[in-house]
């Protein structure tokens, strides 16, 4: 049986191709594995494909209790292939916090804390002695700079510093200027509709019984967005009664400033001023020094939630 291997709904850049690297050495290794893609790539994602001359992954569509697969950068059913349930999940593969999940089976787990999915892939590439390609370490070094913002993001480890200089190196790029021009393939808003920006990179969360929407759009130019705001509220609003969601939030980050702004739609969106701080105008603001939604905005706002249930 091929084993299955995706991350994410809504992928980015760490999702598709830690895929793309766990099929090779899954293959390496002799078994049989295929990447998949649970949604559309964005403009960074497919800066880096083109790069490195590798193919997108086909599109998963759901998944059945005839399937073996494999679960990269992500672990929360929620955020997974629908039918996830019924799957057999022989591995995991991750960075983020575990919730949400169980199996029937005994599995194979491996979730460290890390800046990137693609710094225990390396890892892992060394503890079995296989060759790394330019290509590989390529995607794998692309995946880094995207999790990490080029190392600014206070998710970054010496782990991930020293494979990004380890994998630019087998990649013969400089990742500074590579990794710059990828971000920014990745960054304007021009040419997006609001409903893309919404969901291109959104995750669900589950806190105190509230549902809760995360998504984040990653700019250089935070006021050529914010020009959009009434448009974007419609439709955050609009995707918010559609799913019945408690809570949605916008994460907007200057990846040249390390700074971010949000927009909160829902009746508890004041727990984003508990959460950081600060106070909503319009249910906007500014959240200084906050780039990551995994370490900074996702515990801040468990936490307020649960201090309002205390």
């Amino acid at each position: 049986m091929t084993v299955k291997i995706f991350g994410h709904k809504n992928p980015d850049t760490d999702t598709i191709t830690s895929a793309i690297v766990t099929a090779t050495i899954e293959k390496e290794l002799g078994g049989d594995a295929k990447a998949y893609r649970l949604g559309e790539i964005n403009k960074e994602t497919e800066y880096a494909l083109n790069y490195f001359n590798v193919e997108v992954p086909e599109l998963l569509e759901s998944v059945n209790d005839n399937d073996e697969v494999m679960l990269v950068d992500h672990n929360e059913f929620q955020q997974s292939a629908d039918g996830i349930e019924q799957a057999t999940i022989t591995s995991v593969i991750d960075h983020h916090r575990v919730a949400n999940f169980e199996t029937n089976a005994p599995l194979y787990f491996r979730a460290e804390p890390v800046g990137c999915t693609a710094t225990i892939l390396n890892k892992i590439y060394k503890e079995n002695n296989i060759e790394i390609t330019k290509e590989m370490a390529g995607l794998m070094m692309s995946a880094i700079i995207s999790d990490t913002l080029l190392l600014k993001s206070p998710t970054t480890t010496k782990q991930d510093e020293e494979a990004l200089h380890e994998l630019s190196t087998i990649a013969d790029v400089n990742y500074e200027t590579y990794g710059l021009d990828m971000l920014k393939a990745g960054a304007s808003t021009k040419d997006k509709s609001a409903k893309t920006l919404i969901t291109g990179d959104a995750k669900s969360f589950d806190m105190n019984d509230n549902h809760v929407r995360i998504a984040q759009v990653n700019v250089v130019d935070l006021e050529e967005l914010f020009e959009r705001k009434q448009e974007l509220t419609e439709e955050m609003q609009k995707e918010s009664n559609e799913e019945n969601y408690d809570l949605f939030i916008l994460v907007v980050t200057d990846i040249l400033a390390s700074d971010s702004r949000v927009i909160a739609i829902g009746e508890n969106n004041t727990v984003i001023e508990r959460a950081f701080d600060v106070a909503l105008d319009d249910n906007e603001a500014l959240l200084t020094g906050v780039v990551s939604r995994k370490k900074q905005v996702v515990p801040n706002i468990e936490k307020a939630f649960k201090s309002l249930y205390e």
